[in-house]
């Protein structure tokens, strides 16, 4: 998946092997709103939303409801900035065992979980897909004389395929790293244990331990450590369970060059993963263990605007349906393609996606699924992935691109992560970013949101927050004028993004660039702007009718 883009390891490694990483400051510090303001009125390269909401109100516009689905990692059903925005399925009843809406799924509540068993055991962690697919080809072409030239086109591609996957999977592997992070785990966990104790709580933040006064020798050698990588990244809502997390990946990546992976999401879900037909698994647990990613951004989307409490979505009058399908790990393309489909046939008109891959085995389904949401006019929102990388030329799934050759879907609008000044400049320095695949930047670095714990707040950064803030201005737009349908709502945000006059850095380099060197529109969505054009275009619309 995505993963929230925390520093992390990466930092910390550096460090250890004597490298250095400056890191861009600023007195002016970003208010934990920064991603809604106005930048003319505030100086921070925000969305304009108050003067969005403004001019709905100058033109006494009225809302209609709209569901919005987020494919993630779960939700906190019980947040108290969330629990009142959750999709309510209206043909189920809770809790009764049956299917009472005959549509395949039990007890869907408030969405789906596809990579939870009928026995109740949900996937936390997976594999990644490239070791998935480079131990699948490795018996097939490890070892083997091959030539090329004679190879039917089928098998070239599976050749290429497994090249290509073989470099990802071994040649990426640093020993040193995966020797020393080993060695360094159990130590981790130990002080863990005793800052869990200590701190009263089983997941705690860099600020819970600013106020730990530990006297154990591991529990300091952990603290340290954790406010070490929170001061890195300027963010001190990291959590010890993040970060033994992404320990748990990189330990997980450098075992897959060895051996194949485990099946995590097989040994759970139980159903036949060949077979994108056999659509009705899972369970409707869609909080599971694993909410953190899905709840921050499900709550940058609509967390309740009405409540006095917490943070303030960017849409008023939305409903969140959570379908849970992307893992520890990388996600696996039938529940995604499923995902989408779940999304669709129970009445969203948008999906937010933060999640992506660099294989996609099956992309077949999933591109079936974009064609199934197109005709049903669903408007699909992706994260551009935070790997610096540039997606017009390197593999990033998924992608409105088909495979067989037959065009691209047009109504997806793929997100880079935009920053401010205040926290290191106008593209966020983990960005993907590409002229062809990138349509528009959006905030992403340090947005605060609702956390898992019922009524908890941080910040996190990465495209995965890039995307639920222009899924919130599509929502947004959807509500208001519910007229509009998912290609219009797209070139609205696309063609009423406010262009970049400055030279941006080339994410991951200190190159300076227009910012239409690296997305299509070379601009970074703004609600106000988006709002007035589609008042705009309604109008229009209506005045066109005979």
């Amino acid at each position: 998946m995505h993963k929230t883009y925390i520093l992390l390891l990466s930092t910390f490694l550096m460090s250890f092997y004597g490298f250095s990483q400056s890191t861009e400051t600023n007195e002016k510090k970003a208010p934990n709103n920064w991603h809604q303001l106005d930048k003319i009125e505030s100086g921070f390269n925000g969305i304009s939303l108050d003067k969005a909401y403004n001019f709905i109100a100058l033109k006494k516009l009225k809302s209609k409801r709209v569901i919005v689905a987020v494919i993630d990692s779960g939700i906190d059903t019980l947040h108290e900035d969330l629990k009142s925005i959750l999709w309510v399925n209206p043909k189920e009843i809770p809790g009764n065992g049956k299917d009472d809406d005959k549509n395949g799924y039990v007890d869907d509540v408030h969405g789906w979980n596809f990579i939870g068993g009928k026995d109740g055991r949900n996937v936390k962690e997976d594999s990644y897909e490239g070791a998935r697919v480079y131990h699948t080809l490795k018996a097939i072409w490890e070892g083997k004389d091959i030539n090329e030239e004679n190879l039917s086109a089928f098998d070239k591609k599976s050749f290429e395929t497994y090249k290509k996957a073989k470099k990802k999977v071994v040649g990426d592997v640093n020993e040193e790293e995966i020797t020393f992070l080993k060695t360094m785990y159990p130590t981790l966990i130990s002080g863990d244990s005793i800052l869990k104790i200590e701190i009263g709580k089983a997941e705690y933040t860099g600020n819970d331990l600013r106020n730990n006064n530990t006297i154990n020798p591991a529990g300091k050698r952990t603290k340290s450590f954790i406010l070490s990588i929170c001061k890195a990244n300027d963010n001190y809502d990291i959590t010890n369970k993040q970060l033994l997390d992404e320990f748990d990946g990189q330990i997980r990546k450098g075992d897959d060059a060895k051996i194949a992976p485990k099946k995590y999401r097989g040994d759970i879900v139980k159903d036949d993963e060949s077979n994108i037909n056999d659509r009705y698994y899972g369970n409707n647990d869609i909080m599971a263990s694993t909410p953190f990613h899905g709840t921050h951004c499900s709550g940058i989307i609509g967390a309740s605007r009405v409540n006095n409490i917490g943070v303030n979505g960017i849409a008023d009058n939305v409903r969140i349906m959570m379908i849970r399908a992307v893992p520890d790990g990388d996600e696996h393309d039938k529940d995604i393609a499923n995902a989408i489909r779940y999304a669709v046939d129970n009445g969203a008109r948008l999906i937010s996606m933060s999640f992506g891959k660099d294989f996609s085995p099956e992309k077949r389904w999933v591109d079936e699924a974009f064609k199934y949401a197109d005709k049903k006019g669903v408007l699909l929102i992706h994260a551009a992935g935070n790997d610096s990388k540039n997606i017009d030329s390197a593999d990033n799934f998924p992608n409105p691109v088909f495979e067989n050759g037959s065009g691209r879907a047009n109504n997806v609008i793929t997100v880079g992560a935009s920053g401010d000044e205040a926290n290191g400049g106008l593209t966020a320095r983990f960005s993907n970013y590409g002229k062809s695949e990138v349509d528009v930047f959006a905030p992403g670095v340090n947005i605060y949101s609702t956390i898992p714990g019922g009524n908890t707040y941080g910040n996190a950064s990465g495209t995965s927050m890039a995307c639920p803030v222009v899924a919130g201005i599509a929502a947004l737009i959807f509500e208001y004028f519910p007229a509009l349908n998912a290609k219009q709502v797209k070139g609205i945000i696309e063609k009423s993004a406010i262009v970049c006059v400055e030279k941006v850095n080339i994410p991951g380099t200190t190159e300076k660039v227009s910012l239409s060197e690296i997305s299509k529109t070379g601009a970074f969505a703004n609600a106000y702007e988006a709002i007035k054009m589609a008042a705009d275009m309604s109008a229009k619309l209506q005045l066109s009718k005979p």
